[in-house]
């Protein structure tokens, strides 16, 4: 039996209330969440070679575009928050072989999400040109900064779109399509920024000389790169959701666009908590820029190619945090709360496991990396030397992770939502403005450190607990 099949007949076991063991539930979350983890592997490559083509621009390119990456994550953060409670809807409607009412919210879920995204777009153009000034950022570095940030709000709707559609299929059990599909949107973004970023040159093989195109247009070819990539690959998503899918096929039956008062209630009941939270830790990481900015250039662009090792780390936690996401969800859609919880505390153990792992690889391999990814050896060294401080705080943040990903697909967002604010705002962001007077950026990473070590244990806390199994999502 292949593994596509061994997941979709263990997946069968949960909707029949057919008896599913820990071994059963250890194959299923790890067939579920490797796709997700190619995904995320993909995205995570995309930004290492995006920080590479741009780091071989120089420091000041590589600050431009970190600077305003805290703030790229704010708007993405609101316009995933609000996939997410139509996506939650629809597994648990799965779990309980509701078929029409799921396809029913997947198509109220593309005008809301469309509307979201063109006015967080519209926001992000407005301020596009004031964002760098009020980050701190020196002027060198602000009309890059600028143009990257444009860029990004003019691809809101397709990026909103790939999140929703990506969503969706993993919500029905579908991992493997997202996964290709965000692996083929990183091939293009190779080529892309391979064309746009550098000038036209001449490349030697051997004894040939071969001349290849290029636009030359810098940190403004990097964000359309990225932008390009995100389009095609949203409308093959898009395809992928509403025309293959075998539970979501929109063609197999037909209802109105029109979002209904229930599904809005119930995805604002998921989004809302969701988005506040993501609205606050946003800002607290853009905070946490500002506390970064005065330190100058090379802070700014270590600190920059900090998170973007870091995320080598969390790339499976969030893989199996989509995965645990879908199991929770079916299995409570399908009104089997003691399997729901079987299944958090195994995609919880599996993730502290395996991003344990990643921790130990990051600390060992990061001068390797940072060698890839710039040529400014000073940016080198202060980035190894803040990343390892953090790296010993990986198995706890996998504990907020994929915990985070079980609560999701229970529907319950509100306490760990604020959970997550008080973390960050009462632990990371006044270590931060107290040590980085004396520290540097090395103070800003302990403080970083000492937050995901106290959220991943309040995170186990609440896991440990049955009050989020009670949520009801689709009654």
């Amino acid at each position: 039996m292949g593994i596509i099949e061994r997941k979709d007949l263990l997946l069968g076991r949960i909707r029949d209330h057919k008896h599913l063991s820990l071994k059963d539930g250890f194959l299923l979350t790890l067939t579920l969440s490797i796709p997700s983890m190619l995904a995320q592997a993909s995205s995570v490559v995309m930004q290492y070679i995006d920080a590479a083509m741009v780091g071989a621009l120089g420091a000041g390119a590589s600050a431009s575009v970190g600077l305003v990456s805290t703030t790229i994550w704010l708007f993405s953060g609101l316009a995933t928050s609000l996939c997410t409670g139509f996506y939650v809807q629809v597994a648990h409607h799965i779990g309980g072989c509701r078929w029409g009412d799921a396809r029913a919210v997947l198509r109220q879920s593309f005008p809301a999400c469309l509307l979201l995204s063109v006015l967080l777009g519209a926001i992000g153009v407005a301020i596009s040109g004031q964002l760098p000034v009020w980050l701190g950022a020196e002027e060198a570095i602000r009309r890059d900064a600028t143009i990257y940030f444009l860029v990004f709000s003019l691809c809101m709707p397709f990026m909103q779109l790939n999140a929703l559609c990506g969503g969706m299929l993993r919500a029905s059990g579908n991992t493997q399509t997202p996964g290709r599909l965000n692996v083929w949107m990183c091939v293009l973004d190779v080529l892309f920024n391979f064309l746009l970023i550098f000038p036209t040159r001449s490349v030697q093989m051997g004894p040939f000389a071969l001349l290849v195109p290029g636009a030359g247009l810098g940190v403004t070819g990097a964000v359309l790169g990225t932008a390009l990539s995100f389009v095609v690959c949203s409308l093959a998503m898009f395809h992928a959701l509403t025309r293959r899918s075998l539970e979501l096929n929109l063609q197999q039956d037909s209802g109105s666009y029109l979002p209904s008062i229930s599904t809005i209630r119930r995805c604002l009941r998921i989004s809302l908590p969701l988005g506040v939270e993501h609205f606050i830790m946003c800002s607290a990481q853009i905070m946490a820029t500002i506390i970064v900015s005065p330190l100058g250039t090379l802070a700014i662009a270590a600190n920059a190619f900090g998170i973007t090792l870091e995320s080598l780390c969390y790339m499976p936690g969030y893989g199996l945090g989509d995965a645990a996401t879908t199991l929770v969800g079916q299995s409570l859609g399908a009104g089997r709360r003691r399997l729901a919880r079987q299944l958090g505390f195994v995609s919880v153990g599996l993730g502290m496991a395996i991003m344990s792992v990643m921790g130990a690889v990051i600390y060992f391999a990061s001068p390797w990396l940072m060698a890839f990814m710039t040529p400014d050896t000073m940016v080198q060294q202060l980035t190894v030397e803040v990343i390892r401080i953090e790296a010993f705080a990986e198995p706890m943040f996998a504990a907020s992770i994929v915990a985070y990903g079980v609560f999701v697909g229970a529907g319950d967002t509100l306490l760990p939502c604020c959970m997550n604010l008080v973390s960050i705002w009462m632990v990371r962001i006044p270590l931060a403005a107290i040590m980085v007077g004396t520290m540097g950026l090395h103070g800003v990473w302990v403080a970083m450190a000492a937050e995901l070590t106290f959220r991943g244990a309040i995170f186990l806390w609440r896991l440990w607990g049955k009050g989020w199994i009670g949520k009801k999502v689709t009654e």
